[in-house]
């Protein structure tokens, strides 16, 4: 399969929010969010290097080491929220669900580490915009672990999906105030 590249660019969350604005969903629209950690790097071994270069090379390591088309769509960490796989196309994180969902990692080990506030509210930030833009109920959110082809505990055990949602709710009540979330088209 060729390979789909990817964006390679770190957000705030105001400018996440603007960037998905920009976008046109008319080839391929997910119907919702699979949420995952990335285990490796830990959230410790992140900013070890600068972000451009750990997208770098974790395209290398899923077009050349894993010989997939994408990858995940999102890597949040707690100063940026990274933009991988386009939005625009299906991307490569969950066997059952790449065709029909976003991938979204959480940077870090959410079986060893706690996630820090600054992560978390990037993480509901982003997880809202997404929602907001396709008009996607956050009830639909997954956990990667509820893939019934992964076979490991992803994102964590510290992750909550009932939290999640809750703090996703939350968060587009005040982005997109009113009965219906706007919707990108």
């Amino acid at each position: 399969m060729a390979w789909k590249g990817i964006v390679g660019k770190g957000f705030t969350a105001p400018d996440f929010a603007t960037y998905v604005a920009t976008l046109t969903f008319n080839a391929w629209r997910p119907s919702f969010v699979v949420l995952h950690n990335t285990g490796v790097p830990t959230f410790r071994q992140w900013h070890s290097v600068p972000g451009e270069t750990r997208m770098a090379n974790l395209q290398s390591y899923y077009r050349d080491s894993q010989g997939w088309s994408g990858g995940p769509h999102l890597f949040i960490a707690d100063d940026l929220i990274w933009a991988f796989t386009p939005l625009t196309v299906p991307g490569v994180h969950s066997p059952s669900w790449n065709s029909v969902s976003w991938g979204v990692e959480l940077v870090g080990d959410y079986a060893t580490e706690e996630i820090c506030q600054p992560l978390q509210d990037n993480a509901i930030a982003a997880l809202a915009t997404l929602h907001g833009a396709l008009g996607i109920d956050p009830a639909t959110l997954r956990l990667h672990r509820e893939d019934p082809k992964t076979t490991h505990l992803c994102p964590g055990a510290s992750i909550s999906k009932a939290n999640v949602i809750t703090q996703v709710t939350a968060e587009l009540s005040t982005l997109f105030p009113g009965e219906h979330p706007a919707q990108v088209v």
